[in-house]
């Protein structure tokens, strides 16, 4: 539904704060959705719709937000809205300094902004974002100022500037930087003069990015186990020769590529290793090897190996090893007892939910398959490895 600015007032208001306490009471499921609509009708008439998609989206957003029962979303908004967590490793990076959020939406980065920064400021062209912001970052920290403005219309000087452009049009996810709202080459022209922080969807074509004319650090960001952004510093805002960062928030580790990168390439130790994706995102999987005493298996493969396992990873043992072929593969699967097998493919044509089904899994074990591919050209070979997972 579209949100109106009465919406929003009528929401941050008393009587909406009642009514909202009283909708979230109610389940609305699917089973009981259309008796507890009525139910909140025949109360507040007209207000029922907004009051049910707040409720609704604040449930959505709790894995997000963990004051998300406070908040007021759009559905689109809280799509694109930033994960508590990763705003605040930005506002981490960007801590003391004056900023400005030219495109701040809701206020997720802001909330996080105004524990750190010297001052913050807050610009959107959408008024309904704007006053469900003013709400959002309303208690506790600093007071951050907000205002009706074009994002590619400087209204603050010598402040750090962050975007985050919109990647959806008519409702479809865009994919080319030109594309974006406001267009990634705009605010890089823009603001070419100032520091400058962008947001961005994790799979944009770094190569694109420098076409551009972009020459800072493109940092990737991993969170509960799923890339959820690449962000571009400028260079005043970047680690001296650091031109690519991989974050990875649940371990708190950080990889550049400014680090060694001598991980040798040879045959399967005890463990394999899949990367966070934010490392194979990033194209740091060499540094991540040599930083933890790993080598490649293939040097075009992100798998790596070893024969202890880095604190804190997930890690696949090897207990067989074996040349890719589903007959010799369900025969060995047999005589191990398995059940459930976890199957992981990189190199390889195969999709890990049609062979799951062909091996036709039986017993009462629980192992990991890794399948990928070694060598190239004529020497190249599919190969699955069985494998215990270590969690």
């Amino acid at each position: 539904m579209r949100f109106t600015l009465d919406d929003v007032a009528y929401l941050r208001g008393a009587e909406g704060t009642h009514a909202l306490a009283d909708a979230d009471g109610l389940t609305l499921t699917d089973a009981r959705r259309v008796s507890d609509i009525a139910s909140l009708r025949a109360r507040f008439g007209d207000r029922t719709a907004v009051l049910v998609e707040t409720t609704l989206l604040r449930r959505r957003a709790a894995a997000k937000f963990p004051d998300a029962s406070n908040w007021l979303f759009t559905e689109e908004a809280l799509e694109q809205s930033t994960a508590g967590a990763v705003a605040a490793h930005r506002a981490l990076r960007l801590a003391g300094m004056p900023v400005h959020d030219v495109t701040c939406s809701l206020g997720t980065e802001l909330a996080a902004l105004k524990h750190l920064a010297s001052e913050v400021v807050g610009s959107d062209l959408d008024e309904v974002r704007l006053a469900m912001a003013r709400h959002n970052v309303a208690h506790g920290g600093a007071e951050v100022l907000l205002c009706r403005a074009d994002a590619l219309r400087p209204v603050t000087r010598g402040t750090t500037v962050i975007a985050d452009p919109a990647r959806r049009s008519a409702g479809r996810r865009t994919f080319h930087p030109r594309d974006y709202t406001p267009a990634l080459d705009d605010l890089l022209a823009v603001y070419a003069d100032r520091d400058l922080v962008v947001k961005c969807a994790p799979g944009i074509d770094f190569d694109e990015v420098r076409r551009l004319g972009f020459d800072g650090e493109i940092e990737v960001t991993s969170l509960g186990g799923g890339v959820r952004e690449a962000c571009l510093w400028s260079p005043g805002l970047s680690s001296r020769r650091v031109t690519r960062r991989a974050t990875i928030l649940d371990r708190a580790e950080e990889v550049t590529d400014a680090e060694p990168d001598d991980c040798p390439v040879a045959a399967v130790g005890r463990w394999i290793v899949d990367p966070d994706g934010a490392v194979v995102r990033a194209g740091l999987v060499r540094h991540y090897g040599a930083r933890h005493g790993l080598w490649q298996l293939d040097p075009a493969i992100a798998y790596l190996s070893g024969n202890e396992l880095p604190s804190g990873v997930r890690g696949f043992e090897v207990i067989a090893e074996l040349g890719f072929n589903e007959r010799t593969l369900r025969k060995e699967l047999a005589v191990r007892d398995v059940g459930a097998l976890e199957i992981l493919v990189r190199g390889v044509s195969v999709d890990p939910d049609v062979l799951r089904s062909r091996l036709r899994l039986r017993g009462s074990q629980r192992l990991s398959l890794v399948i990928t591919r070694i060598g190239t050209g004529s020497a190249s070979r599919a190969v699955a490895f069985v494998c215990r997972p270590s969690r």
